[in-house]
């Protein structure tokens, strides 16, 4: 069974963010997430232009940019300017007046373009989208803090969406208070990533690679 793993960037030890990013590397990490706050999108900040750009520089690995920011239709380039064709960037639907025009900017800088859906929003609300975005990031949690509780609705959300995915030819990623316990259950009806922060994957006492290692050796 084939199903990315993507570490949730602002859970490392920024005391030494480059050893962060070569053990996660070495442990057979598959991209890295980068989670964008500006404060007023959501009631927090995290991190920055240039620790992305800095994970940027210092991996092969693909990044997978959340842009929790109000009107990113605004400051979207600056973020596509440091990035590599082929990076993930989300952009939340409810931020911007025309979030068709955000995704097409970042289509047109060779990046793959998602939104990301907050457990309050409906499938219904997005649905012309899904057919533009090539990744859904659902949000199992409220978006600006990690640690947060899992939302119990959003497991009929990720249903509809599983249901949909292959319809509308997107990726579908989980993001929020991930566990062993939701990887084996939405791993086999077709989850495609897992977004791991202090759940599972920081914070655990041992080598990024022995945790991945026994991640991806859980029983389905």
């Amino acid at each position: 069974m084939s199903f990315q793993l993507t570490a949730s960037m602002m859970c490392a030890n920024y005391g030494n963010l480059e050893k962060e990013v070569r053990e996660l590397e070495a442990g057979g990490i598959d991209s890295f997430h980068i989670d964008i706050m500006d404060g007023r999108y959501v009631p927090n900040f995290a991190m920055s232009l240039n620790d992305m750009a800095y994970i940027a520089s210092a991996t092969e690995k693909a990044l997978d940019v959340h842009l929790m920011v109000e009107h990113p239709n605004n400051t979207v380039e600056l973020f596509l300017r440091k990035l590599r064709k082929g990076d993930t960037v989300y952009i939340h639907p409810e931020a911007e007046y025309h979030p068709s025009t955000t995704l097409q900017k970042i289509i047109d800088a060779g990046m793959v373009p998602g939104i990301a859906i907050n457990p309050g929003t409906s499938v219904e609300t997005i649905t012309e989208m899904l057919r533009i975005v090539k990744r859904v990031l659902v949000m199992a949690v409220n978006p600006g803090n990690a640690g947060q509780m899992f939302m119990p609705y959003v497991g009929d959300k990720m249903h509809r969406l599983l249901q949909l995915k292959s319809e509308m030819n997107f990726e579908l990623f989980w993001d929020g208070a991930c566990g062993a316990d939701k990887i084996i259950e939405y791993a086999p009806k077709g989850m495609d990533g897992f977004v791991l922060g202090t759940t599972l994957l920081f914070g655990k006492g041992k080598p990024y690679g022995e945790t991945l290692a026994d991640i991806r050796k859980l029983k389905f």
